[in-house]
């Protein structure tokens, strides 16, 4: 929590970390120099026995996770807050065993810590599990802003909304991040009455969250802005500042990911 001139601030955050194990020096290091108040990770790329947990405690967090061998993954860490798991895994589909969504109660607020599906090739069989679990997201999503309470639905899903959140639009009309589809997914859910918070803030501003690896990305900054805080109209007037710590994509052996992050009235 920060006191800024007796105005109550909580940070939320969250980072794609693309391996938390690999990248654990540069999450520590964001960590000690940035201190929010709640992280969402994704992208964790750890079985569950295989979270760095104490580094993260010994680093000052509290976390919960929910891992998976090689790929997929997610973690909230709180810090001198209490987490209270509320749910495991997105409701709807109970073959689907993938890693991609986990949900607490911290601080009076309901965090959502969510990997959408990437989709691609597509068209194609994941390109459908992308849209069949965007409409399960959806659906949870309805009963919980039934609930009337402060909650905010977190992380990377992987679409970019409009031709602002892209580089050069053209290139990506038939990437499953960008397809229609995709889009009016996005479309859909925030209609039920989420607000896209860097959006509110930074209405027309270039933001970008992701850089690739390749073709020199980052340095021209050729990115996507695919990582989302999505607010309830009960948090949405809490909302005063938003960004991207995009300097984070630059140290050496980051994600190619840069944190993002949203500042409330507590």
């Amino acid at each position: 929590m920060i006191n800024n001139n007796t105005l109550i601030l909580m940070k939320i955050a969250t980072y794609n970390v693309n391996g938390v194990n690999g990248r654990l020096p540069v999450l520590l290091r964001w960590l000690e120099e940035t201190s929010p108040d709640v992280v969402c990770l994704q992208e964790l790329k750890a079985p569950q026995e295989k979270f760095p947990e104490q580094a993260i405690k010994d680093a000052g967090y509290k976390a919960i996770w929910h891992g998976q061998k090689s790929w997929n993954g997610v973690a909230i860490l709180a810090k001198n807050l209490e987490i209270k798991e509320t749910r495991r895994g997105l409701p709807g589909d109970e073959e689907d065993l993938h890693s991609r969504y986990i949900e607490a109660f911290i601080n009076g607020i309901v965090v959502g810590c969510l990997y959408l599906p990437n989709g691609n090739p597509s068209p194609g069989p994941k390109f459908d599990y992308k849209l069949a679990w965007f409409e399960r997201l959806t659906t949870h999503a309805k009963s919980l802003l039934a609930r009337k309470i402060p909650v905010v639905l977190v992380g990377d899903y992987n679409v970019m909304p409009t031709e602002l959140d892209v580089y050069k639009p053209e290139r990506w009309v038939n990437d499953a991040l960008f397809r229609p589809e995709t889009r009016q997914a996005f479309h859909n859910l925030v209609g039920q009455g989420w607000t896209d918070a860097l959006r509110k803030l930074h209405p027309g501003e270039k933001i970008y969250t992701f850089w690739d690896y390749f073709r020199n990305a980052y340095a021209r900054d050729a990115g996507l802005r695919i990582d989302h805080f999505l607010l309830s109209p009960e948090l949405d007037k809490r909302l005063l500042t938003a960004g991207v710590d995009r300097h984070v994509r630059g140290w050496e052996k980051s994600s190619d990911h840069g944190p993002v992050w949203i500042e409330i009235e507590d």
